[in-house]
Order: structure tokens, then C-alpha cells, then sequence
């Protein structure tokens, strides 16, 4: 998906690896999330609203996803209510996880972080670059070097 594109679908990895990123006026990425096998990704803010896409979202490795429309999404909530509750949890971890996020890169040193993403996400970690990493951070991959030399002492 591109950024403008309107972002029909929300996906669910079956296998591989996806990023989805901003990119500002200037060029520069910045990563938003990651996705491996059996996680989902979207641009949700667009997809709840079917609005033009903020994010890009590419492929890292080969990737087969299962693609879910809104329309669809919607119907499945009203006949299946338990799957309705199963995207909730799945919504309420994810606001969970971007609000510690957010608290940790305003807390946090570039450094402490790095090794809270290489703790809480080690299948990430072996299938993206280190300047995807970088940019995950709000690094860039010249400090995240450093980041990593420093470790080794």
C-alpha cells in the first residue's frame, strides 16, 4: 500500500515480514510497525475511515496475507460476536503497546530502547535491517552502530 491510496483492507500475515512507514516531505522514513506471521497490520486510522493511506506498507520478504475489507470486517462482527471481541483485545493490546512506546521514546535513551526491541520482539529483529530498526527508534543507523559497538565492550 502506498500513502494517498485509500487503505481498504486490514491483513493478517501468514508468513513473512512487512513494514509499514511515514515518509515526510522531506524523503525521510520513519518506521510505524513491523509485522511477522500471525500479526496484522493496516494503516487503521485510514482503513476504520476509508480515507487515503498516511502509510506506506511494503514487503520485506516474500509474504502471504489474508486480506479482510471493512465491509467484511463489519458483517463478521455482527454474525460472528466472539470474533468481534477477538478484535477488540487485539485493538486494546495494540493502543497498549503504541501508548508505552510512545512513553518510552520520551523516557528512554536511544540505548535502553534498542534492547527493549531486541527483548520484546527477537523474530523481528532477524528478518528487518538495522536502518529499519534505526528508524523504528527515531534513530539513525550510524547511532545505532554506535548503540551496538558499545554492547560488545
Amino acid at each position: 500500500m502506498k500513502e494517498g491510496d485509500i487503505c481498504k483492507t486490514i491483513n493478517f500475515v501468514q508468513s513473512g515480514t512487512l513494514r509499514a512507514f511515514y515518509r515526510d516531505q522531506q524523503g525521510k522514513e520513519s518506521t510505524i510497525m513491523f509485522a511477522v506471521s500471525d500479526w496484522w497490520i493496516t494503516d487503521m486510522a485510514c482503513f476504520i475511515n476509508q480515507q487515503p493511506a498516511i502509510l506506506n506498507i511494503e514487503t520485506i520478504e516474500e509474504s502471504y496475507m489474508l486480506h479482510l475489507q471493512k465491509d467484511d470486517l463489519d458483517d463478521l462482527y455482527l454474525k460472528i460476536p466472539k470474533f468481534e471481541r477477538f478484535f477488540r483485545i487485539i485493538m486494546q493490546n495494540a493502543y497498549i503497546r503504541e501508548q508505552l512506546r510512545v512513553i518510552q521514546n520520551l523516557s528512554l535513551t536511544a540505548e535502553q530502547r534498542y534492547y527493549i526491541f531486541l527483548e520484546k520482539y527477537p523474530q523481528v529483529v532477524k528478518q528487518v535491517t538495522q536502518k529499519q530498526i534505526a528508524s523504528y527508534l527515531g534513530i539513525t543507523p550510524e547511532f545505532l552502530s554506535m548503540i551496538k559497538a558499545n554492547k560488545k565492550k
